[in-house]
């Protein structure tokens, strides 16, 4: 498994046009096989972060090279990003705990 750390900020031009195609791509995002998950934050100072899953480097790559994918990645450079670093990482373990639900006892 892949994540990717997408760490960004807007300009003030990021606009409608931008909420339209974030929600485009995300749409798209979801339809790609190897696509797990995606969370995103804002911090105070505007600064956003967005953490993307991937179940491998094969996924990741047909996302990368998708043609519509690109496109607004051209876009953001020339018009939405004031900037933006992304960071790609290889899971080596995961461990997790989930509290199950207690039970009324009556």
């Amino acid at each position: 498994m892949l994540i990717i750390l997408f760490r960004s900020k807007l300009t003030a031009q990021a606009g409608e046009d931008y909420q339209d195609t974030n929600a485009e791509m995300e749409s798209l995002v979801r339809q790609n096989p190897g696509f797990i998950d995606v969370k995103s934050y804002k911090s105070e100072d505007g600064e956003r972060l967005t953490v993307v899953w991937w179940k491998d480097k094969e996924s990741l790559r047909e996302w990368r090279e998708l043609a519509r994918h690109r496109e607004a990645q051209s876009t953001g450079r020339e018009k939405w990003y004031q900037y933006y670093e992304m960071e790609v990482a290889t899971v080596e373990r995961t461990s997790s705990f989930e509290r199950k639900p207690e039970r009324d006892e009556k």
